[in-house]
């Protein structure tokens, strides 16, 4: 007895689960997490921050003497320029600005990640070599998102969730004029690759080159 067409409207019927569960895949994963993250303070930024006040440039990957940084988000102002680095995270985070490491923790698992504001601070170097500007006009900003909760005493710099947008307009006093402004953001987008899956692959690939690409997390047992 045939019963292909047994199969064929059971197929037909539930043809819609095969991309839920794809999708269900790759919400979970640290790619999706980290470009959702992204995207949140994009869309944050472009409510709160007045894009004629501060130019935003997003996704920047820069070259360096041993490869390539990439950086987040930059918002170019009168006030300076913010280089900005997103942290979609969840459970509890302990960190100091001496520690090379952070550690997260979900019920009880830790977790060690890169302290962000060593990472970030590699990316401000590189966009200030671009911009040559003094080190008291970059500033490094570091945003987590999602449901992390930071457990301990951190930098005003470190921010949870829109805090960066009062962090960022704290800076009151002009350093740079019009025109400064407008030559900062032609620099980035001269020297920048071009936004691309390609210049991610790229740079991904750098990192494991330098022996510097490891697991963002790495469990402690």
């Amino acid at each position: 007895m045939d019963y292909s067409w047994v199969t064929f409207d059971f197929v037909k019927a539930t043809w819609w689960v095969i991309p839920i569960v794809i999708l269900m895949s790759l919400i979970k994963t640290p790619w999706f997490k980290g470009l959702w993250g992204e995207i949140l303070v994009k869309i944050i930024a472009r409510w709160r921050l007045p894009a004629e006040i501060y130019r935003p440039v997003h996704n920047v990957t820069l070259p360096t003497t041993d490869g390539s940084t990439q950086i987040d988000h930059v918002f170019v102002s009168a006030f300076g320029v913010f280089v900005v680095e997103t942290k979609n995270m969840r459970g509890w985070i302990f960190g100091s600005e001496r520690y090379s490491h952070w550690t997260q923790k979900i019920y009880r698992k830790s977790f060690k990640f890169q302290n962000p504001l060593r990472q970030n601070y590699k990316h401000a170097k590189a966009l200030q070599r671009v911009l040559d500007l003094p080190d008291e006009h970059i500033h490094s900003v570091v945003v987590f998102v999602g449901e992390a909760i930071l457990k301990t005493k951190m930098p005003p710099n470190v921010t949870k969730g829109v805090g960066y947008i009062s962090y960022i307009k704290s800076f009151t006093q002009p350093v740079l004029s019009e025109e400064g402004v407008n030559e900062c953001v032609r620099k980035i987008q001269s020297a920048r690759f071009s936004p691309s899956r390609e210049t991610n692959r790229q740079h991904i690939y750098r990192l494991k080159c330098r022996s510097e690409y490891t697991a963002d997390r790495k469990c402690q047992k």
